[in-house]
């Protein structure tokens, strides 16, 4: 039968006949599984991809709950108590997502009407929030460079506090994301936190009723307590909020937390309400997050000894068209860089999730013979993104190393070192 490559899973396709409407499998299912045993699958697009595990599930099922609207869940209350007490804050609320949570803290501390909030140009609340802060808070973001490890200027920070001009917005936030994604995965430095108080604390910036607030987007904030042997509260103690994922490399499937002060979570609450945020019997997800929080936060230093094992393999390759900084990974984030110019991001990525004869026939399969497929992010022309969690084990480690160097030494063959 004639067909063409499919450029996922490297099987063929038939060739579709006239007046043939027919998929060739007969539902999707059917194509997954099928997909699913004819490859070994190592998925590192993003954390979010990660499963909950077989004490999340059976903690889910037996879940006490109640009516979390009217605060009556015991085991939301559980996860949100035991929370604001790792961070050493008063209080703690479950929200869907860290988008919410993020947004929430915006209307918290951004309440007056013309207020104004700093983050960095590459933070996901600025790029990848909707723009929420805007047209659903009212708040106007102004951005500030960040650089490489994810820090932004202090100096440019102290220029662009506005709070005494009647033409200006009034400088009500600073936001800080740790780890920072678009950075790789970045730990900002605790040298650069303590500065970055002491600063919106000093005399005479943001004082009085234009008081400047700190929120940290700490969506991965335990991977950057993990690479850095402190605990959370020490990286978040000069914070007012700070909002947590839980669904990312903790594993669970939903749900972010958000704490602060009494005060600052009472009006969060509200707010929550109001964002369609406020749910009932929500104890069988935040079950999963006190797992995570004994099972999963212990072992994320594990996620970066293996994400740091990949980053590794690919630089003894020396290659001439794609390598990595082995200095800039310090979690479970790695940037692939794209040197030749020929080559973008998006077509690696795509390579490295096919499977040709010719890697088979050379021996680049998983169980049974399988080909190995690797899925990966494009983040943009430049770089592919691979990101590591709990389920990504020795095993599929050695399979994604594997399938890298085959993929990387095609290349090379192709752009030979001049």
């Amino acid at each position: 039968m004639s067909g063409m490559c499919d450029s996922i899973g490297g099987c063929c396709w038939p060739t579709k006949k006239e007046n043939q409407h027919s998929p060739p499998y007969a539902n999707i299912s059917e194509l997954i599984n099928f997909q699913k045993m004819s490859h070994s699958i190592v998925d590192l697009r993003s954390d979010t991809v990660s499963q909950p595990t077989d004490k999340m599930r059976a903690r889910m099922a037996s879940a006490v709950v109640g009516d979390d609207v009217y605060g009556e869940d015991p085991t939301v209350n559980e996860l949100e108590a035991r929370t604001a007490a790792l961070f050493g804050k008063e209080a703690g609320l479950f929200v869907p997502s860290g988008t919410m949570g993020n947004l929430l803290a915006i209307m918290v501390h951004c309440h007056r009407r013309g207020a104004e909030a700093l983050v960095g140009d590459l933070s996901h609340i600025f790029l990848y929030e909707q723009g929420g802060a805007s047209h659903l808070a009212g708040v106007q973001l102004a951005t500030l460079k960040n650089e490489q490890d994810g820090t932004f200027s202090l100096q440019e920070l102290r220029r662009r506090i506005r709070h005494e001009d009647c033409h200006e917005p009034i400088t009500s936030l600073v936001v800080v994301e740790n780890t920072h994604n678009i950075c790789g995965g970045k730990v900002v430095p605790l040298a650069f936190l303590d500065e970055l108080a002491a600063l919106v604390r000093q005399p005479g910036v943001g004082t009085g009723s234009a008081r400047i607030a700190l929120h940290m987007d700490g969506a991965r904030v335990f991977n950057a307590a993990a690479a850095l042997g402190v605990g959370v509260e020490r990286i978040c103690r000069d914070f007012d909020s700070v909002s947590i994922c839980f669904s990312k490399g903790l594993s669970a499937p939903v749900g972010s937390v958000l704490v602060g002060s009494k005060a600052f979570i009472s009006e969060a609450h509200r707010l929550r309400k109001a964002l369609g945020g406020g749910m009932r019997q929500v104890g069988v997800l935040a079950a999963a997050g006190l797992v995570a929080l004994d099972e999963v936060v212990p072992l994320l230093g594990e996620d970066h000894e293996r994400t740091k094992k990949i980053a590794k393999a690919i630089f003894e390759l020396q290659s001439p068209n794609i390598t990595v900084s082995l200095e800039t990974v310090q979690s479970n984030i790695l940037l692939v860089e794209i040197t030749q110019p020929k080559l973008l991001a998006s077509e690696f990525a795509e390579r490295l999730g096919t499977v040709e004869s010719g890697e088979l026939e050379a021996g680049v399969t998983g169980k049974n013979g399988a080909g190995i497929v690797v899925k990966a992010c494009a983040r943009d022309w430049a770089f592919a993104r691979l990101v590591l969690y709990h389920q990504v084990d020795e095993k599929q480690v050695e399979l994604a190393i594997r399938k890298l160097k085959y993929v990387i030494g095609q290349y090379d063959l192709r752009w030979p070192r001049e």
